[in-house]
Parts: C-alpha cells; sequence; structure tokens
C-alpha cells in the first residue's frame, strides 16, 4: 500500500536520536510541519544507551526525557517508527521521499503491561546492549522507550510463541497480520540526523577483540556499568563473571590510523575519563584504572573534569599507542608496547581492557541520495543547493552537547530552505 502525506512546506528529519529529536522540534516549534523518521522501534538513539554524560556525569533522561516532553506536546511533528528512507528524488524545496515502514506487530492499543513478553518464551541478542544479554521476543525496547509500545521480533511470527502473545493481550494490541507499508512524502528540505555507529573492533586485529572475551569496546562497558543495563551495573569480566578492579582503557582504537578511521572521533578520551570514575564509583580505592593514550583531546570545559581526572590516585596515565594484546593463562589480557615518556617496553597484565573504539557514520550503511556530499570518512555535509542537510554526529564526530547544537542549526537552515522556496513559488 502507498499512501502519500506532507507538503513541500514540510522537512523531513531522518534519524530519531538527541539530533534528529532536537531537528524536529526546534522546527515544529518555529512554526513548520515536520516529518521525523527513526527505522527502530524507538526514539534516542545512542544517547539513550548512555549510563552518563560527562561532564557533568548526569543521566540521558536529563536531556531526553526534556525533548520527550515536547515532542507529546507538539502536533506539528509526526512521528514514524520502524521506517526507512528508501529513495529521494527531486531538488531543494521539492523532494519526493519513498519511506518503507516494517511492521511492528504491535498497534496503538498498547498499554506497555508485558503481558505479551509473559507468553512467550523465545529470546533474542539484545540490540540495546550490544548483544551483551538477551531480552524476549515480545519486549519494550528499554525504559525509556517512545512510544511506550511493545515490540514483536519477526523471528516470531508464525510461531506458537506469537499466538500465546496474541492470546495474552487483553486490549487488541498484538496484530500479527501487519504489512510492510510504503508512504511517499512531498516535503521542501531533508535533515539527515542518522547518527553514528561504533567502528568495528574485530577489524583491529593486534588487540584480539572477538579472540580475548575480556577486551571489550567502551559502548560495551558504558552498558555494563549501567544498573540497568546486562550486569546490574557491576564490572565483570565475560570470561569468568569475576568482578574487574584493574582496568585498562585503550585509547584511538582503530582512530587516527590510515588502516581504520582517519579522523578523530573527539569524544573517546572524555567517554575514556568518563569511565574511569565508574570503576572508583564501584570499587573506590580498590579499583585501578590506566589509560593508555597518544594524547588526550579534552576541549573547552571539559579540561576542568581531565584535571580532575588525573588528580584521582586510583587513575594512572601512559602515554603510548598499546601495539599488541596477549592473554595469560588466567585469561588476563597482556598488553604489549612502549611507554614513549622514558621509552620503557611493557607488558602489563589487567583483568579487562576496554577499546575507546572511534565513530563511524552510520550513513556508510544507508543508500544516500546521489547529491548527496560526504567527506573522507562518510559524514553528510548536504546537498550543494542546501536542501538536504546533515546534522550532529551525521554531519561529524560530536558530544551530545555539540551534537544538539549542530542540529539546531540544521533546522534553521532548513526552516530557510521553506521560506526561499515558498517566496519563489508566490
Amino acid at each position: 500500500m502507498t499512501e502519500t502525506i506532507a507538503t513541500s512546506q514540510t522537512i523531513l528529519v531522518v534519524g530519531g536520536g538527541i539530533s534528529g529529536m532536537t531537528a524536529a522540534l526546534e522546527a515544529a516549534e518555529c512554526g513548520r510541519d515536520v516529518v521525523l523518521i527513526e527505522r527502530s522501534a524507538t526514539l534516542g538513539g545512542r544517547t539513550a544507551l548512555l549510563y552518563r554524560y560527562f561532564p557533568k556525569m548526569c543521566h540521558p533522561t536529563c536531556g531526553l526525557e526534556i525533548n520527550l516532553r515536547r515532542l507529546k506536546g507538539n502536533r506539528r511533528v509526526r512521528l514514524l517508527t520502524m521506517a526507512e528512507v528508501v529513495s529521494v528524488q527531486g531538488s531543494r524545496g521539492a523532494y519526493t521521499v519513498t519511506v518503507k515502514i516494517r511492521p511492528r506487530y504491535v498497534n496503538e492499543n498498547c498499554t506497555g503491561c508485558g503481558d505479551c513478553a509473559n507468553a512467550v518464551s523465545a529470546e533474542i541478542p539484545n540490540p540495546y546492549n550490544y548483544g551483551l544479554n538477551s531480552i524476549k521476543a515480545a519486549h519494550l525496547p528499554h525504559a525509556m522507550a517512545y512510544p511506550q509500545r511493545y515490540v514483536l521480533d519477526p523471528s516470531l511470527i508464525g510461531t506458537a510463541d506469537a499466538e500465546k502473545a496474541k492470546a495474552a493481550c487483553k486490549v487488541g494490541a498484538i496484530d500479527l497480520a501487519m504489512q510492510e507499508e510504503t508512504l511517499e512524502l512531498s516535503v521542501g528540505a531533508v535533515v539527515w540526523a542518522t547518527g553514528w555507529k561504533p567502528y568495528d573492533a574485530a577489524k583491529i586485529q593486534p588487540y584480539g577483540y572477538g579472540l580475548y572475551p575480556n577486551v571489550i569496546t567502551s559502548v560495551e562497558f558504558e552498558r555494563m556499568a549501567d544498573p540497568s543495563g546486562p550486569t546490574g551495573g557491576k564490572l565483570l569480566r565475560p570470561s569468568d563473571g569475576r568482578e574487574a578492579k584493574n582496568i585498562a582503557f585503550i585509547q584511538c582504537a582503530g582512530s587516527r590510523d590510515e588502516n581504520h578511521l582517519r579522523h578523530c572521533s573527539r569524544i573517546c578520551c572524555m567517554a575514556s575519563l568518563k569511565q574511569t570514575q565508574y570503576v572508583r564509583e564501584a570499587h573506590g580505592e580498590a579499583g585501578k584504572s590506566t589509560v593508555y593514550y597518544i594524547d588526550i583531546r579534552a576541549i573547552d570545559r571539559f579540561e576542568d573534569f581531565y584535571q580532575m581526572v588525573q588528580r584521582d590516585a586510583t587513575v594512572s596515565f601512559v602515554k603510548s599507542k598499546v601495539a599488541r594484546i596477549a592473554q595469560n593463562e588466567d585469561g588476563d589480557p597482556v598488553l604489549h608496547g612502549v611507554n614513549t615518556e622514558g621509552y620503557h617496553r611493557y607488558a602489563t597484565a589487567h583483568d579487562l581492557v576496554v577499546l575507546a573504539i572511534g565513530m563511524e557514520p552510520e550513513a556508510n550503511g544507508i543508500s544516500l541520495p546521489a547529491d548527496v556530499i560526504t567527506d573522507s570518512s562518510g559524514f553528510i555535509e548536504g546537498t550543494a543547493d542546501g536542501g538536504m542537510l546533515g546534522a550532529g554526529s551525521a554531519a561529524s564526530p560530536l558530544d551530545v552537547n555539540r551534537s544538539v547544537q549542530s542540529a539546531t542549526g540544521a533546522a534553521l537552515r532548513a526552516i530557510k530552505v521553506i521560506h526561499q522556496t515558498a517566496g519563489e513559488e508566490a
């Protein structure tokens, strides 16, 4: 089924993370109609997966909860989840966008009671914990999920579990007959806020990610530290479930490297500095964090946070690009390299190694329109005529605060496009 909605005065925002939500809200609160599409079942993107922000160490609810309240109260934003752009035709001020919407198998009647999840036994790897644990195939993605509606994994359809979920629902929210839909949108400007994805650490072969279980990524560690995460907030070694108290953080894991990511992702240093404080909170003076770094890039107001971490007696710094990681007979990762301050070789064992992996634009996995310009790393610059724009970490490696600033700027430029093209038509 194909349905046509929106007009040339509408702004399309692709991506429902913190940048996409910001761009949509800023444009809507300036009086513009917006269609916000997100390919997953819920808004929030990777910001919703953080345990805390730096430098204030507050929780994501600080920003997301406010935006969700604004979104619920704004009738100018039409939200489409589980939706992806298939094609974009046209030019500045007059785009026709084809959007595919995957079936959720749960309709608007859903009250979030969880009876469907209780009725099924099938489980899938939990994408919101990077597969570190399992979740029911009928599930609410996470506590802050918006819309607050359950979703049935497609693997459930056609099984006895699907029928059990339907029978358990007292409000008729389970719709196993849902089909894929196609929409055509007529819009005047497109903001690409498709966000970022973690670089594949398995490609950094000397570090043994995927080979050594006690080598994990910074995004996995972030979920591990969260009380709502896969380990209930305990810093546990994947190999044996033992508490990790001596933890190494390796900076620039794949970043600033011609063989991997050429760019600096700008957030990794601060993310690791923040995560050393998780170790202190978990273990107090008994915890030990060692940061292996090329240089620390803590700019602007983050310098104070860096200095605070430097004063922390549980944190030490080794100026070195780790050459390789091995594993000893106890399952401990052993880091090999040269400390460039004194040029001492080291072979140091740790309980756990956390790779500060870089940001890769999510757009690298998306079929963008041919006229969208990207930089050498795949970040979106926009189109030459200004009708399509990049925002947030889709446009550049940015932290949450700077992503919000970037998205606000993109919304204003999109509004300008709508105003100018309306004037031209008149």
